[in-house]
């Protein structure tokens, strides 16, 4: 391997601008970058390094990284796929009538249970659909479920008792 030349070019069209400091700096990061990566051996980094901060021109700078690339060369990681087993799996919709039997349900407090019926129909049908089709949304289906039917047996027992007052009252005044 012969010694490069640190000469500066002399050709007619030679660059002629004079070097700034950050232009020196410039250089000075490329020839780091290169010795990082072992580009270049100790010595021939250090001969360089003080070339560059005694050079006059750019193009005295332009040889001194000439034959490196500027700047450090991106590493590539090696792409490996990801296996299956660790991969997030893709959460399944959820049942739209899961949702709208859990909204029943809730508004079955505020409704005086005039929602509990619908509660209890979409709930069933939510449930049927999601074993089925493995959609999302149980869980709501369930509450709507669970309030609907509890909305629906406290009506019923509440009119129940209810019939039960009106029949004694009539019988005890009659």
């Amino acid at each position: 391997m012969g010694q490069p030349s640190w000469q500066p070019w002399s050709g007619s069209n030679a660059p002629v601008m004079l070097a700034s400091h950050a232009d020196r700096e410039r250089a000075v990061d490329v020839l780091r970058a290169g010795y990082g990566e072992g580009r270049l051996e100790q010595p021939e980094f250090e001969k360089r390094v003080t070339r560059a901060y005694t050079a006059r021109t750019v193009g005295e700078l332009a040889l001194l990284v000439a034959d490196l690339p500027q700047g450090p060369m991106p590493q590539s990681a090696p792409v490996t796929p990801v296996p299956g087993t660790f991969l997030a799996s893709p959460r399944p919709p959820t049942n739209s009538k899961a949702v709208g039997a859990a909204v029943c349900g809730v508004l079955c407090l505020v409704s005086f249970g005039l929602t509990g019926i619908p509660a209890v129909v979409l709930g069933h049908a939510a449930r049927t659909e999601i074993r089925r089709t493995g959609q999302g949304g149980d869980t709501l289906a369930l509450t709507g479920l669970v309030l609907g039917w509890l909305s629906t047996a406290g009506w019923a027992v509440l009119l129940t008792l209810l019939m039960v007052a009106a029949a004694v009252s009539e019988s005890g005044a009659g």
